[in-house]
């Protein structure tokens, strides 16, 4: 096994949580590059990157110094590759992966949904490939920041092969916590970014959402609908945030005065998060509404059951994308989703 120093890290897609994870590790003395879209390359050359974080640790890196290709052929080499492209690109970045890295490189999705490893592994038969969860969010900031705001450990597959990593990720304030049943975790973590489409038709930042009664109704109906639908499925998802998944929905229902003394956890948010949906939709991309809820509305139909409220916001999010944001308060969503 070579160590951990010889080792190289690309990290494909480089975007919020692909920046902040990769600077992080280049930050901490790992040999990383960023492979992602020119204009992020113009912009780290010409403004450098700041990294920060709740805990308020800071760390600026030169542009010069921050390694950052257009082209997937800097896959070629790296030891270890970290996907974070979103969940439509997740075929394409396979057919890149195959046409340039080495067949010992070991593939970890850090993606969000459910089936982004699984569509990596059916095409990628030579490689190994790990499914992974990051619970914390990063926005982007002015001036280049990108920070980390809201906690959470990297959470990933078990697997001998983690080992020459465990220590430079630590290194880099990322410590990989593993997990065997994986795929509990992931539909853990899935229901509470149902919230990703809440908070991106509020058009609040995510402390404020969640701060007020009316929006967190409409995240506990998602939750409990998505609930009734795993049930169904025999799927039985993990705590992720320190509360058992049945519990969130009467936990969100609670007044706000209630909720902020017994969700203190919930509420450790930095007032400048929000969701990377909210930003695709500043920006005028396509969201990744259908591998969220649109993924509890799929998993329903495959048993010939509807998932409504799921099924209506994620049409409030595609209209949204075609036309623009026009925030709805929580009173108003929640009748849309009814």
């Amino acid at each position: 096994m070579m160590p951990a120093a010889s080792l190289k890290v690309a990290v494909f897609g480089a975007r919020a949580i692909g920046i902040y994870v990769g600077a992080s590790l280049l930050a901490a003395g790992v040999d990383v590059v960023l492979i992602g879209r020119a204009r992020m390359r113009a912009q780290i050359a010409s403004q450098g990157l700041l990294l920060s974080d709740l805990e308020g640790r800071q760390q600026r890196l030169e542009g010069a110094h921050v390694p950052y290709q257009e082209s997937a052929s800097a896959l070629a080499g790296a030891d270890l590759i970290l996907v974070t492209v979103k969940s439509a690109d997740s075929a394409a970045a396979a057919h890149a992966i195959a046409g340039h890295a080495k067949p010992s490189a070991l593939i970890v999705s850090l993606q969000n949904g459910v089936g982004n490893a699984d569509t990596l592994r059916s095409l990628l038969g030579g490689w190994q490939v790990l499914a992974a969860m990051v619970p914390f969010n990063v926005a982007q900031m002015d001036g280049n920041r990108f920070h980390r705001a809201t906690g959470g450990e990297l959470m990933i597959e078990a697997d001998a092969r983690l080992e020459p990593w465990l220590a430079p990720f630590r290194q880099a304030h990322l410590p990989l916590q593993q997990c065997e049943d994986f795929a509990a975790v992931q539909w853990g973590k899935l229901l509470l970014n149902l919230n990703n489409a809440v908070n991106a038709l509020s058009g609040l930042a995510l402390k404020s959402e969640l701060s007020q009664r009316a929006y967190r109704r409409c995240l506990a109906l998602l939750i409990d609908e998505a609930l009734t639908v795993l049930r169904a499925a025999g799927i039985r998802p993990a705590r992720i945030a320190g509360v058992r998944p049945q519990l969130l929905p009467v936990l969100l229902r609670l007044p706000d005065v209630v909720f902020k003394r017994v969700a203190a956890a919930l509420l450790k948010i930095d007032p400048e998060a929000r969701s990377s949906m909210w930003q695709d939709l500043q920006a005028g991309r396509l969201t990744e509404v259908d591998y969220l809820n649109g993924a509890i509305v799929r998993l329903a139909e495959s048993l010939t059951r509807d998932a409504p409220a799921n099924r209506r916001i994620t049409a409030l999010v595609h209209a949204a994308e075609q036309d623009g944001v026009q925030p709805l308060s929580g009173a108003e969503l929640y009748r849309a989703l009814h």
